[in-house]
């Protein structure tokens, strides 16, 4: 069992992850993002995007109606759809869904963030949650019978309600569920960098012991996602890498070595 979390950038090589999937044996799930896509259609539909930053440091995006409309444009639409159509392109099965889907990913939703704004703490409510249950029936349908689910935002909460969530933590929900022996997350980077601003600086391994200073010391996306990392590697023996989703060869970069190790 495979795990591949694609980030939503806009270097991200569909095609060659694509093409690499589909020469690997064996179950596959996939979680994508949309990040750059969302951004892109919120400015041309004149929807502003206001990030928040909460008082322990994780950033998030303020998740209100609109900004749900727009994720089911730039996740469930345009992005799910053209990563299935590069998918089947070279022979892999892919179906696309969100955590809507059969209730396929169901969430809670948050009660509050705590943020600090203008010298003040404040408490902000939105659209958004955390993944907290898979349909195992629904998916193991599918892998049943060869199909690779390419799965995405937006989740479904307990009102039946589709709010945001992050797909880091989504990947470490479905790797709970199955078990993979290996979860790979591929970024707009060579690696986990040691300093972010120089791309020769990849820490090829990262210890289990060693990820709550890394996640303490990290900024912006990559200490929300390394704490999704570190809840999923916690128990069980999964492997995670985080590598280049930028190369020729994005997975086979992986199986070749490349990237950061953790755990």
């Amino acid at each position: 069992m495979l795990v591949v979390k694609i980030g939503g950038g806009d270097s991200i090589n569909l095609d060659g992850i694509a093409r690499d999937l589909s020469t690997v044996e064996g179950p596959k799930v996939i979680v994508h993002g949309a990040n750059a896509l969302r951004d892109r259609l919120a400015r041309r539909l004149g929807v502003e995007k206001r990030i928040l930053t909460s008082v322990s440091g994780y950033t998030s995006v303020y998740s209100d109606a609109e900004l749900i409309d727009v994720m089911l444009l730039a996740y469930a639409g345009l992005g799910n759809k053209r990563i299935v159509e590069s998918f089947q392109a070279h022979g892999v099965n892919a179906v696309g869904l969100t955590g809507l889907d059969g209730a396929l990913v169901r969430g809670m939703r948050n009660k509050g963030i705590r943020v600090r704004e203008n010298g003040k703490t404040r408490i902000m409510r939105d659209l958004s949650g955390k993944p907290v249950a898979v349909n195992r029936k629904l998916l193991g349908l599918l892998l049943d019978n060869d199909f690779v689910p390419v799965v995405t935002v937006p989740i479904i909460d307990e009102r039946n309600v589709a709010i945001n969530s992050e797909n880091d933590d989504i990947v470490a929900l479905l790797s709970a569920a199955l078990a993979p022996k290996l979860v790979v997350q591929l970024i707009e980077a060579p690696g986990f960098l040691e300093d972010e601003n120089d791309p020769s600086s990849v820490v090829a391994h990262i210890p289990r012991e060693d990820l709550a200073r890394r996640e303490r010391e990290a900024t912006g996306r990559m200490k929300r996602k390394l704490l999704a990392i570190r809840r999923l590697v916690a128990s069980g023996s999964t492997r995670v890498v985080i590598a280049d989703g930028r190369s020729e060869h994005p997975v086979a970069d992986v199986m070749a070595g490349k990237g950061t190790v953790i755990g």
